[in-house]
């Protein structure tokens, strides 16, 4: 496999920069996409859909026993929560607060 065989994704960074990153994403990238520091995005900035993602759901909450990581990330993603103040929450605060659906 070429370098232009390897498969690519574009994501954008809180300060608003996009950039092509190659996938799998490293584990550290991995988990900011996890937690909503990163957003992946289309080449023009728009957002990015999953190409087999069919009509989405209304998200669950994780499960009690999945990790502060996919807390954070559901929080940003469903409630609004800024990456930072849902990642200085404990994720019994982030259960409490936010795992009814």
């Amino acid at each position: 496999m070429g370098p232009k065989d390897r498969e690519t994704g574009w994501f954008r960074g809180a300060g608003g920069v996009t950039w092509q990153m190659d996938l799998p994403l490293p584990e550290n990238m991995a988990d900011q996409l996890l937690k909503g520091y990163l957003t992946r995005v289309n080449e023009d900035g728009s957002p990015y859909i999953e190409p087999d993602a069919t009509e989405p759901e209304a998200e669950q909450p994780p499960a009690v026993n999945a990790s502060k990581a996919h807390w954070v990330g559901y929080v940003v993603r469903v409630h609004g929560l800024s990456p930072d103040d849902a990642e200085a929450m404990t994720k019994n605060d982030l259960i409490e607060k936010y795992g009814t659906a």
